[in-house]
């Protein structure tokens, strides 16, 4: 055992968090704010030009002294130090969980089976980076003497999502290329793809750490066949990159050793951008942005590592999350970026924090008796608030949101920016304060409206208010900006994980599904037009029968 075995509801502070949510539950957040005249202060942490406001919600001080209470008791710092210092913390898997070492740029020692990686990773690195400058520059020539246009990154899971998602955050630091993403295992929307590229100027990036992932390799041998009709056989050495630990399968595809870059066992695929893995990420906005969004990351890292517990923003949005999900019983949050290039953040969290710690099984091998992860969801604003944000504001869940947002304009046009934050904060504002019975009443007078009028419409133009959110507040996107994001949450990920005494670094639920399914791939291929002897043996019950027609 290396992680510590603390069922958090046995802790004396999660008693003290029950009591105390008893006391305070009748109470408002305009209540707080009213009492407090410098509660946005005490309830914010700045870090740079980060700032995290957490004043609206549903918390006091007392609420803090009992997280941190909490935090010391379930042994939280101690385990932290498991987390960096690479001990094997994904014990189902036996492995480490060292993403954060991908981006650690100072020369300290991490030691893995009695290995030193750091100077292994800064190698690979430096591999990833000339590759991406020979490309971007033109030096490097495809098949036929052309220079590459068009990037295709092959993956699925961490190794879609988290590349797609930067490479579109960071839009405004892209170069030349083209950068396209195949993931799900449509035919439809590969053969799609393929009618518009060009073999001649486009390169392939095949990202499986086994080589053998069921959706990416299908896509990966469908494209080649499409490639070698058009080329020939030879070409695909040129014009194909894997990322992969499977050097035997990836030779055999035709990929050359000079194009294979390593999947370190230790970055889980969907914290793998900060490695080999994000080597689309690099072609997209050039190694010196890479560069930078790891140092952003890692700015976090040693943020989280050594920051006391009431201005750590990793340590105190994780236990925000936890006082709504397991005391509150809220079993959702809103992630609401008020920018377009964050359209694909919400997605991208889905993954990371679902995979993460969508578990009911304990690291004592016990089914928990207590909710863990929330269901994560989203969009940019403000088309949200033209789509599920009258839910949040007038429905029946309490549905606590992180609202993203950047002071400043990448284009400069402050007007655009202006109405932007605006209507972030005019919507954090309406979910705290809504708007009373009386307040309603008032606004219709001053229209002149009928007293029958306003006696059948008032009910419907209450807003309740009391709805919590935190605000995430930077300068503007730059590639440091959006590492530290992506970090934070990373971090916030880790902190829930070990309150709720689960293994956050395995995803045993995402293989039953895949099991079945080449169970029933096998069926189909072999036994098709036999559905007799399908339902006789009650292989494929229910609509799946009719595949077998």
């Amino acid at each position: 055992m290396i992680l510590p075995r603390i069922n958090p509801l046995k802790t004396k502070s999660w008693s003290e968090l029950k009591k105390h949510f008893n006391e305070i539950k009748g109470q408002t957040i305009s209540q707080f704010f009213a009492n407090d005249s410098n509660r946005f202060k005490k309830f914010s942490i700045k870090f740079g030009d980060l700032l995290l406001d957490f004043s609206k919600n549903r918390l006091t001080e007392k609420t803090l002294e009992i997280f941190d209470k909490l935090a010391q008791e379930v042994k939280l710092d101690d385990a932290i130090k498991l987390y960096f210092n690479g001990e094997k913390i994904n014990e189902t898997e036996k492995r480490a969980v060292l993403h954060t070492a991908v981006r650690d740029q100072s020369d300290n020692e991490i030691i893995h089976d009695g290995e030193n990686i750091i100077k292994k990773i800064k190698s690979e690195r430096e591999r990833v980076f000339k590759f991406s400058n020979e490309i971007i520059s033109g030096n490097y020539l495809g098949y036929s003497g052309e220079k590459i246009s068009t990037i295709v990154n092959i993956g699925i899971g961490g190794s879609d999502l988290g590349p797609k998602m930067v490479t579109e955050a960071l839009e405004f630091y892209r170069n030349h290329l083209k950068i396209k993403f195949i993931s799900n295992v449509d035919g439809d929307h590969v053969h799609s793809l393929l009618e518009v590229l060009d073999p001649e100027t486009t390169v392939f990036i095949i990202v499986s750490k086994s080589f053998s992932t069921q959706e990416t390799i299908t896509n990966g041998e469908t494209i080649k066949k499409w490639f070698i009709e058009k080329t020939n056989k030879k070409a695909v050495s040129k014009h194909f990159v894997a990322v992969s630990n499977n050097l035997n399968k990836t030779k055999d595809f035709g990929i050359s050793g000079d194009k294979i870059f390593p999947m370190n066992d230790w970055v889980g695929g969907r914290f793998s951008l900060w490695s080999s893995a994000g080597i689309t990420i690099a072609l997209a906005i050039g190694p010196d942005n890479f560069q930078e969004l790891l140092d952003g990351a890692m700015d976090i890292d040693y943020h989280f590592k050594k920051t006391e517990f009431k201005n750590n923003i990793p340590k105190m949005l994780a236990m925000i999350s936890i006082w709504y999900n397991n005391f509150w019983n809220s079993e959702t949050e809103a992630i609401i970026p008020y920018t377009e290039y964050l359209r694909s953040l919400p997605a991208y969290l889905q993954q990371s924090v679902m995979e993460s710690n969508g578990k009911n099984v304990s690291r004592s091998g016990e089914k928990t008796n207590y909710q863990t992860s929330p269901i994560i969801w989203g969009s940019s604003g403000t088309n949200s608030q033209h789509a599920f944000f009258q839910h949040i504001h007038q429905g029946t869940k309490l549905i606590p949101v992180d609202f993203i947002g950047f002071k400043n304009s990448l284009f400069k046009n402050s007007e655009h920016q202006k109405k932007l934050l605006a209507n972030l904060i005019g919507q954090a504002d309406a979910l705290m304060k809504g708007k009373k019975r009386e307040e309603v009443k008032k606004e219709f007078i001053s229209q002149k409206t009928s007293t029958d009028e306003i006696e059948f419409l008032t009910p419907y133009k209450i807003f309740e208010g009391n709805k919590p959110s935190n605000a995430i507040i930077f300068d503007k996107i730059t590639p440091k900006n959006i590492g530290r994001l992506i970090a934070i949450y990373e971090h916030k990920i880790f902190v829930q994980g070990i309150i709720w005494n689960i293994f956050s670094y395995d995803q045993w639920g995402v293989e039953l599904g895949k099991q079945l399914a080449t169970n029933v791939l096998k069926s189909i291929k072999s036994e098709k037009g036999n559905k007799a002897k399908l339902i006789a043996e009650a292989k494929q019950p229910g609509f799946a029968q009719c595949f077998f027609v």
